[in-house]
């Protein structure tokens, strides 16, 4: 379940539409670009990012953040903190650069997690029995050792990386593009590449998980995420540079009910034929 990273507002950066159109030519000698899906029954398009790499978007942060580091001389190994997708993003990006790769995933974690991360080759820690606790102990081993702390979402060259997915969007003229939202990476960056196309982005959250949507309201008081299928949107406190970029961006964001949820992933199943991700079925409930 992530939460707020321990990095402060100073350390964070800032990213712009050239930083993501700058990631999208780095990006594009190792990632391909994912297809568009017609979902006849939703009335709608799905961007299948479970078709990338890794099987998550987060490899476009994780690989763009490394990419753009040995660009300004950075070679320091990197270290993460993840349950699962950010992590095997860091991983696959670190083998593919040959940078060295630390993860550090809580108790709990899912195997077949930790085995794709193992196989890319990166060191994979254990430890606490939440994300938090994995987090601060990254921080701490970041802080002890000289390595690059690298957040899932509060980071300007990972922003830019997850903002790729809006250029490929672009592409096809949407008018309304509905991005999920856990601690704002993907949103942020989708939306900086899209809103001076004129693209209304809306942000899309499960009730009870809307750190992001209290934040933009000015409630920035740390909330107890309920259980939910979108495990992985589970934040407690949205990053300082997200915030700021969703709150300016975003024309909306969509509490979406776990009931819906639920709903939707068993239609994408039996109608789509689509095995998704509780987080990846959000944006699509909130249409």
């Amino acid at each position: 379940m992530p939460a707020a990273d321990t990095s402060k507002e100073s350390d964070v950066g800032d990213v712009s539409v050239a930083d993501v159109l700058a990631a999208q030519a780095r990006l594009r000698r190792f990632l391909p670009p994912t297809p568009l899906h017609h979902a006849e029954r939703f009335g709608t398009w799905l961007k299948l990012e479970n078709l990338q790499r890794t099987g998550s978007y987060k490899v476009r942060g994780a690989l763009n953040a490394l990419l753009a580091g040995r660009e300004r001389g950075d070679s320091r190994p990197v270290i993460c903190a993840s349950a699962g997708n950010h992590a095997q993003g860091v991983a696959w990006a670190a083998y593919r650069l040959d940078v060295p790769a630390i993860t550090v995933m809580p108790h709990g974690a899912p195997a077949t997690k930790i085995a794709g991360v193992a196989h890319w080759g990166a060191t994979v820690r254990q430890h606490g029995n939440s994300y938090d606790e994995a987090c601060a102990f990254a921080v701490e081993l970041a802080q002890r050792h000289g390595y690059r702390f690298l957040s899932a979402f509060d980071d300007a060259d990972v922003i830019a990386g997850q903002g790729t997915v809006g250029i490929e969007l672009a592409a096809h003229a949407p008018d309304v593009v509905i991005v999920p939202i856990g601690g704002g990476g993907l949103a942020a960056g989708v939306a900086l590449a899209l809103k001076s196309q004129g693209v209304r982005v809306i942000g899309a959250q499960v009730e009870g998980v809307d750190s992001m949507a209290r934040a933009i309201q000015g409630d920035v008081r740390e909330v107890a995420p309920v259980a939910s299928l979108a495990d992985g949107v589970r934040v407690k406190i949205p990053g300082f540079l997200t915030r700021r970029l969703c709150s300016s961006l975003l024309d909306d964001v969509v509490i979406v009910r776990e009931a819906e949820l639920r709903e939707t992933l068993v239609r994408l199943a039996l109608e789509e034929h689509i095995i998704a991700e509780g987080a990846g079925a959000l944006a699509l409930a909130a249409g």
